[in-house]
């Protein structure tokens, strides 16, 4: 017997006879984003499942709001098919039960598979979607590097294995194509993507793209632009806890969440349905209390056990990088890679602006003289772009400044450098590739 079936019915005795009920309630207010129930509100707590029968299948939603008139509830399907005096019942919370087989499957926000290859095997273990992070004073230390083939990014912003780091851009970036191109690394027992909120054709391209050589270990997790925001709140969380079971098994994992403002936009939606009120350009408090919860799940585990190494994008609402939600989960990672509108306006892909990106463990990957050379790269850079209006209006004259003419010679070979298609082979030895190009 599943979860769902042994919460719809309670035993109760009565005159010593015993007979089977199910809890349940009446729909008394349908609205285009949620429905409430009477007569639930003893029997459930947040998050708790509620379904009701639907022309012969059962939709389900999650409880969102508890009051003593009845409870809120926000469907997981977009389309709501309830109607008034529709009987309502408890469904419970079902968890999930990952095995090994999952790896190069496709599914959704609740772990139904997508991809027309017959239905999961269960595990023997149930994991929640709402776990609690690995306590701060178990967790192992994070200092193994890890070479992402990525020249810009192993260059100056390396990354450990068990390290969060944000990619932060606008739309049409490049943020996606980096994540493909980050999707091809090596090292990693187990790769868990989710897909959250991004357009339909892009989960064939990102199946069939780069990411296809490491497609046996991988698992997707898919909730396009056009699902409810329920589904689309549920997608990350889901791959979290996959990528938590893996990593309680000892494994290596390499947590990728594209993007992580959709679920922002979806847990915003779902709390406005709750009746929270706005607070900051929209979003409610419990938007920015959802947002650490679910970042700091990926990271290190308890001493013994894998890592979690989470790579998230973050989509930069109108190109403003101190949009709340971006600051928010900023504040929150290990380190950001900014991708540059201007930098890919010039054709330089990925466009990451490796002035305004940093990693805060990168000190664990560069020797002493790696990290003088990149601070020596990033002084001429600076020095390069800062006087670059300077140079377009003449004003630059060779001989003046022994640095700005240095600049001026090496920085065009840097940005040469650091060009890199999902096509091209991983690099090897970003700091050889430089030197090889320098040496030109």
């Amino acid at each position: 017997m599943n979860a769902l079936q042994s919460l719809e019915e309670l035993v109760l005795t009565e005159g010593g006879a015993r007979r089977k009920v199910r809890i349940g309630g009446v729909i008394n207010e349908v609205t285009p984003s949620y429905y409430r129930v009477a007569g639930l509100s003893q029997f459930v707590k947040l998050g708790d499942r509620v379904g009701f029968s639907a022309h012969g299948k059962t939709e389900t939603g999650e409880v969102v709001r508890i009051d003593s008139g009845g409870v809120t509830v926000k469907p997981f399907n977009g389309r709501i098919e309830a109607g008034l005096g529709m009987p309502a019942f408890l469904a419970g919370d079902v968890g999930l039960s990952p095995d090994q087989s999952w790896r190069g499957r496709v599914i959704n926000a609740l772990g139904e598979p997508l991809d027309g290859l017959g239905p999961l095997i269960p595990g023997a273990t149930t994991v929640r979607n709402d776990a609690e992070p690995p306590s701060a004073m178990l967790r192992s230390r994070v200092k193994e590097p890890l070479r992402t083939g990525v020249k810009a990014i192993d260059l100056f912003t390396p990354i450990c294995k068990g390290q969060r780091i944000g990619i932060f851009a606008g739309s049409g970036v490049g943020k996606s194509t980096l994540l493909t191109m980050l999707a091809k690394c090596d090292g990693f027992d187990t790769i868990v993507v989710a897909l959250v909120g991004e357009r339909g054709r892009e989960v064939r391209e990102f199946l069939e793209g780069p990411i296809q050589a490491n497609l046996h270990k991988s698992i997707m997790v898919v909730s396009t632009g056009d699902e409810s925001p329920m589904m689309r709140r549920q997608a990350p969380r889901t791959a979290v806890a996959l990528a938590e079971y893996f990593r309680d098994c000892g494994e290596s994992v390499l947590l990728i969440v594209d993007s992580v403002t959709r679920y922002a936009h979806a847990a915003r939606d779902v709390a406005l349905a709750a009746g929270e009120p706005a607070v900051a350009r929209g979003y409610t408090p419990s938007v920015f209390s959802e947002l650490p919860r679910l970042l700091e799940r990926a990271g290190p585990g308890e001493e013994g056990k894998g890592a979690i190494t989470g790579i998230f994008s973050v989509l930069i609402d109108g190109d403003d990088h101190n949009d709340p939600v971006a600051d928010n989960i900023r504040g929150t990672l290990d380190g950001h890679i900014v991708l540059d509108r201007a930098i890919a306006d010039q054709g330089r892909y990925p466009a990451i602006n490796v002035l305004g990106s940093i990693s805060r463990l990168a000190d664990h990957v560069w020797s002493s003289d790696q990290k003088e050379l990149v601070r020596r790269l990033r002084s001429l850079i600076a020095r390069f772009e800062d006087t670059r209006d300077l140079r377009l209006m003449g004003g630059y004259h060779a001989g003046n400044d022994q640095e700005l003419d240095q600049a001026v010679v090496l920085v065009p070979k840097i940005y040469e450098a650091l060009r890199q298609d999902p096509s091209m082979p991983a690099s090897r030895d970003a700091f050889m590739d430089l030197a090889q190009i320098l040496r030109q």
